[in-house]
């Protein structure tokens, strides 16, 4: 038997798989676990496009050209705070106990728990982008930029969620966690430019949507969607991205030993 801490590389990617499946069959016996995935991001496109459409565009059809993609952003960004309600979870019923006298590589709950999540937000992407072709919403660049867009939907998913793996490992309760998480997220989203343009935003609103890191996602989803600039936001929201990774890992990281000792 291999001892704990001595898990080889290729023995902890094996690890991080079997508890991500594990992670994938709790989801699909609770269903309800993809409402933010699912349900969620539809409701938000129909409502804000109904609504807003014919006072921000003159129509739904043309709002929705700079809708959809601006709600990818957010969509995901708000589907990576279960990886910490998740986690709490198994902290308290026990699980994680039984993972600590496992020979696995310690790091296997989290990493698997992240990287099941990232078929969450695959299906957030598909689920969206589905929906607003239905209601009207053409994409006017290629198939390789969709690749690209949801490539960098699953890494801005998989950053933001070592955010809410800190907070769960703090919080005392499962429920807690998505409070927290959701007043931490809603000033990012409802900041940005995703529902409506900068110009109609006040000045000091307007200033922080220019670097407010779900702006800079959406404008690059834009691009790569219905084109114009890319590079620009992209380096903006690749820069949010490497500083939340370099902040919240290893924080994510020490709360979990703690938790675990």
């Amino acid at each position: 038997m291999t001892a704990i801490g001595t898990v080889r590389p290729a023995g902890a990617a094996r690890h991080w798989l079997v508890l991500g499946r594990r992670r994938l069959l709790k989801i699909a016996h609770n269903p309800e676990n993809l409402v933010d995935v699912t349900v969620q991001p539809v409701l938000f496109l129909v409502m804000f496009g109904l609504l807003f459409g014919g006072a921000i565009s003159g129509g739904t059809q043309a709002y929705l050209q700079v809708l959809v993609p601006g709600l990818l952003a957010p969509s995901v960004v708000l589907a990576s705070m279960s990886a910490g309600a998740g986690l709490n979870a198994d902290v308290r019923t026990g699980v994680f106990d039984r993972f600590r006298s496992l020979p696995i590589a310690r790091a296997a709950p989290l990493a698997g728990t992240v990287l099941a999540d990232v078929v969450r937000y695959l299906l957030a992407f598909a689920v969206l982008l589905v929906t607003g072709v239905v209601m009207g919403f053409r994409v006017q660049t290629g198939p390789l930029a969709v690749l690209a867009a949801a490539g960098l939907l699953v890494l801005t998913g998989f950053c933001f969620c070592w955010i809410a793996v800190f907070i769960g490992m703090l919080s005392r309760g499962p429920e807690s966690v998505p409070g927290v998480v959701t007043a931490l997220y809603l000033p990012l989203v409802f900041g940005s430019n995703v529902f409506v343009p900068d110009a109609s935003l006040p000045d000091w609103l307007r200033a922080w949507s220019g670097l407010n890191p779900v702006s800079l996602l959406a404008n690059t989803l834009r691009g790569l969607l219905t084109g114009g600039p890319v590079l620009s936001p992209l380096l903006g929201t690749l820069a949010w991205l490497t500083g939340i990774v370099a902040v919240f890992f290893p924080l994510a990281m020490r709360a979990y030993r703690r938790r675990a000792e």
